[in-house]
């Protein structure tokens, strides 16, 4: 057996019987499966809202829910993705290089026939599985609930488009995971090691969207993407810089695309190139660790 396959396979058993991975991954399974109830719950006050005015001859407009996409119902899984996933993949990735740090095992596995790349991107696909496995089981239990809601399967066009979230979705994760991975790698202390990619992942969240929009913190947490300031000039300016770096932000402008969102326009290709961008960069930055940076020890 190759480093690569031993190094998938032990990760996968490490995560198995690590208890915090396991809470953060039920929690965000059970918000995703979740977030159609509350679509659903949403609309159905509304409804009960609607006819009690329109009863009362207080309004001739039509129902605000009538011929909505039974995606619409799905959208607060954008949020859940950036937030409580996000979370969930740094908790990953810091655990699994911290693991080895402290065990001090790094030392032992690169003294076998074996390379830096293969344990570290091995460690890497078998999480990325692990989220990927996640995101899947959240995807059906969506896609039976927005079945259930609509009374009748998801049609393929839905489908689809709820698939490709989950792909979107899955490798955005997976940046965040590497992004655990290198602060792991490269953290001193094991207190920092958590702290930075938290740090790191709210600058991309919150703090890069509002110098290019100037949304306020609590916008940023809407499942759809912050609208840019309407004032122009100096922002217009910020947001050609800042706009590609803010990942969650672009992933929100693609996700709401994809699942119909009504008050999203455009086109997702540049959200989904900014998305797989941060991936696959962060990835390389793992797979370009030394050997003498996986022997560090920790300074606790």
């Amino acid at each position: 057996m190759n480093g690569f396959a031993a190094s998938f396979e032990h990760e996968l058993l490490c995560t198995r019987r690590a208890r915090m991975p396991q809470v953060l991954l039920y929690v965000f399974l059970g918000m995703v499966s979740l977030s159609a109830v509350i679509g659903w719950s949403a609309r159905s006050t509304v409804t009960a809202v609607y006819r009690q005015i329109t009863a009362s001859g207080l309004t001739s407009a039509p129902n605000p829910f009538d011929g909505t996409s039974p995606l619409y119902y799905a959208h607060n899984s954008v949020i859940y993705v950036v937030l409580i996933g996000a979370l969930m993949a740094i908790v990953l990735g810091v655990q699994a290089t911290l693991r080895d740090r402290k065990a001090t095992t790094y030392n032992l596995i690169l003294s076998r026939p074996t390379n830096a790349v293969a344990r570290l991107l091995g460690q890497l696909s078998a999480l990325s599985v692990v989220i990927a496995s996640v995101v899947a089981l959240s995807i059906v239990a969506s896609w039976v609930g927005l079945s259930v809601i609509s009374r009748g399967p998801l049609g393929p066009d839905s489908t689809l488009r709820l698939v490709l979230f989950a792909v979107l979705s899955w490798v955005l994760l997976t940046g965040f995971c590497a992004l655990g991975m290198i602060s792991g790698i490269y953290s001193k202390k094991e207190t920092t090691a958590l702290l930075i990619p938290f740090v790191i992942w709210s600058f991309i969240t919150f703090v890069l969207p509002q110098l290019g929009t100037a949304a306020r913190p609590v916008a940023l947490l809407n499942p759809v993407p912050s609208v840019p300031a309407p004032t122009g000039g100096v922002f217009d300016a910020i947001n050609l810089v800042t706009g590609p770096f803010a990942v969650t932000e672009q992933f929100k402008h693609a996700s709401a695309i994809l699942l119909r969102d009504a008050t999203t326009t455009g086109d997702p290709v540049s959200g989904v190139i900014a998305v797989a961008a941060f991936a696959v960069i962060l990835a390389l930055v793992v797979a370009a660790t030394t050997r003498q940076r996986m022997r560090s020890v920790l300074n606790d």
